[in-house]
């Protein structure tokens, strides 16, 4: 039996298959649709956002539609399943329709406070000398203060009002965001890559945004999502102390706000609005905290 003489396509043909080889992103989502509690979560925070977005036509009633035939009003009462408020108006249907301004107040401050924090930190971070120190000095002087007081300072003086609390969140989550970009700025600009994309002739900008920005936006994304929950616990409580959005936007924090002197004829009713705050912001934080993991490639 003479052997058959080896050829390119026969080896070709008998090759094993190159192994599929994921990419960052891939090796997130691997990681993260085995984190069942994440996805839970996740899938919670969607359904609160579509529920919000389709609030029109979710809720029952018209929220600010008030009854004093129906006032305080128990859970399950009638068509109001979730009992209805000191003027009578459906606690549902406020709810919904208060995930709205709580959710704009969560994340856009969030997002434009990534956008102009991880801006000045970056700038901060691959500059460095007097400049690092001129920018970071001035962040130093807002964390001097507590989150809460500053929030509370500056809304006092800005006002109440959707846009004004919008502002206010906004400058308090600033600095924190800053920080982060900074600190992961300077320790990427003295990585060798940078140092030979500097020797092969690439101006400043294409280091910034091919190199450097690539690199920093994966731990300022992290930790600016951690920062979701803070924003709504701290927009829910400027409507509380009525430095936030005015009367009768549903919002939930003015919810409990309003609600506070009946708690002791309908308490369950009283605290619904307290439950969504803390079932989101919780959500927000494991979800975060998930995707910390999941992007983690040193775990």
């Amino acid at each position: 039996m003479t052997d058959v003489p080896a050829t390119p396509s026969l080896i070709a043909q008998t090759a094993a298959p190159a192994p599929h080889v994921r990419g960052y992103w891939g090796n997130v989502w691997n990681r993260l649709k085995y984190d069942h509690v994440t996805l839970f979560f996740l899938v919670l925070i969607i359904a609160v956002i579509l529920s919000a977005v389709f609030a029109p036509w979710l809720a029952p009633f018209d929220p600010n539609k008030s009854s004093m035939a129906a006032r305080l009003k128990p859970v399950m009462f009638k068509s109001f399943y979730l009992g209805t408020d000191e003027q009578g108006r459906d606690i549902l249907s406020r709810l919904i329709w208060g995930g709205r301004t709580s959710l704009v107040m969560g994340i856009s401050p969030v997002f434009l406070a990534t956008v102009i924090g991880g801006f000045f930190g970056v700038f901060a971070g691959y500059a460095g000398g007097k400049l690092n120190t001129a920018i970071m000095r001035t962040m130093d002087v807002f964390f001097a203060f507590p989150s809460v007081l500053l929030a509370v300072a500056i809304s006092g003086s800005l006002g109440s009002g959707l846009v004004n609390q919008m502002i206010t969140l906004t400058i308090v989550l600033i600095p924190p965001i800053c920080r982060v970009a900074e600190t992961a700025t300077s320790q990427v600009r003295t990585m060798d890559f940078i140092d030979a994309a500097r020797a092969s002739g690439a101006g400043t900008m294409s280091i910034l945004f091919r190199h450097v920005l690539v690199n920093v936006m994966s731990p300022v994304m992290v930790y600016s999502s951690t920062l979701v929950s803070a924003s709504i616990l701290l927009a829910s409580g400027l409507s509380f102390l009525g430095l936030g959005v005015s009367p009768p936007t549903p919002d939930w924090g003015l919810m409990l706000s309003t609600l506070r002197q009946s708690i002791y004829v309908q308490p369950l009713v009283c605290a619904l609005p307290g439950v969504a705050i803390l079932i989101t912001s919780i959500a927000f934080n494991l979800v975060s905290d998930g995707l910390r993991q999941a992007m983690d490639v040193k775990a």
